[in-house]
């Protein structure tokens, strides 16, 4: 899979992991009992604790009985799904090792390593410091929001956009889609038959707030329109 970046300036790892975790809904959690699918059992406090409440019947329940001295090894996995579907929706995955620690009716999670594994296979590690300081991107909780309602009810734009991409990235392209945004960029995918590339737009400045989303979009709209370049028009798989 191919990635192109139009700007250097991303989300660090860290901010994309605190992000994650403020907005998933789920994780997996293995012990050495067994491994469990948590859904809405996890928070975040504001000084970047990951707390969890798993259910008494569960694995993680069980372990914490087991465990010598009441603080199991444990594994903490978050996937990033893409909000629009497309091909290869897991844009990142989030690995978490650590200890639990009992704290009233859940668990305190204490890490001692944190691994992203993003979309091209790259594996970033994660200073523990740097997570527990990392705040969420502030579009994280209004991405799935603003990425559906651009695929759903702007196709026109997106495919504005592509002008913004260079020739050469759109050939054989079937279908683009709007893949992530972020306080710096919009991400693109664009499918071919057998492959697909990511390319990030910049926004002029950083989104402070969502507030300032529509605007960063109309001056890359505005951009868009003022290239000389054809737009894309997808090819059929089959032509």
């Amino acid at each position: 899979m191919g990635v192109r970046h139009a700007s250097t300036t991303v989300p660090t790892a860290a901010a994309r992991a605190r992000s994650l975790l403020t907005t998933a809904w789920s994780c997996a959690v293995t012990t050495e009992i067994g491994r469990d699918e948590l859904v809405g059992a996890h928070s975040v406090t504001p000084e970047g604790i990951l707390l969890l409440s798993p259910p008494p019947d569960s694995a993680l329940a069980t372990a914490m009985i087991c465990a010598p001295r009441g603080e199991p090894s444990t594994l903490v996995e978050f996937a990033d799904v893409a909000p629009v579907p497309v091909r290869d929706r897991i844009r990142a995955r989030l690995w978490l090792s650590g200890s639990l620690v009992p704290d009233g009716e859940g668990f305190n999670f204490a890490p001692t390593c944190a691994v992203l594994h993003d979309s091209t296979g790259g594996r970033i590690g994660i200073d523990l410091d740097e997570l527990a300081l990392a705040a969420p991107d502030p579009l994280a909780e209004a991405e799935a929001r603003l990425l559906t309602h651009l695929a759903d009810a702007h196709e026109d734009a997106v495919e504005q956009l592509t002008r913004l991409v260079c020739a050469d990235s759109l050939h054989g392209v079937v279908r683009v889609r709007p893949l992530a945004i972020d306080r710096y960029a919009l991400t693109l995918r664009l499918e071919k038959a057998r492959s697909q590339a990511d390319v990030r737009l910049a926004f002029d400045e950083p989104v402070e707030d969502v507030s300032q989303v529509t605007e960063r979009m109309h001056i890359l709209l505005t951009k868009a329109r003022h290239l000389r370049r054809p737009l894309l028009r997808p090819t059929p798989p089959d032509a």
